[in-house]
């Protein structure tokens, strides 16, 4: 299972208005080898679904990863921390051990 929380939603929503993005799309949210820790997330929005992917809704949105990242992604939160010193979209994920200071790279 994955958590979006209600921030986080209003963000998404947020920048598809922004993006002129369609209903349809949904956040993909993928991790990938890299960063420096040495995993990375990667997020786009994206209107195709692809064989093995899982679907999360939460607070009107729609969260999609493949089965390989949710290996890594099982049990996470996708928050939002906006404001003067906020870092943006923020992985809660208790599948990481170690941390970057950036909040975009984990290893497990």
């Amino acid at each position: 299972m994955i958590q979006i929380s209600e921030t986080a939603a209003q963000r998404i929503q947020n920048l598809k208005l922004e993006e002129k993005k369609e209903d349809q799309a949904f956040l993909r949210v993928e991790v990938k080898k890299g960063g420096c820790s040495g995993l990375s997330y990667k997020m786009n929005f994206d209107t195709e679904m692809r064989s093995g992917d899982k679907v999360f809704e939460a607070n009107g949105q729609k969260l999609v990863v493949d089965s390989q990242s949710f290996l890594y992604l099982v049990g996470m939160t996708l928050d939002y921390s906006g404001g003067l010193n906020g870092k943006g979209f923020v992985f809660n994920n208790p599948n990481a051990t170690k941390n970057c200071g950036c909040g975009s790279s984990f290893n497990v």
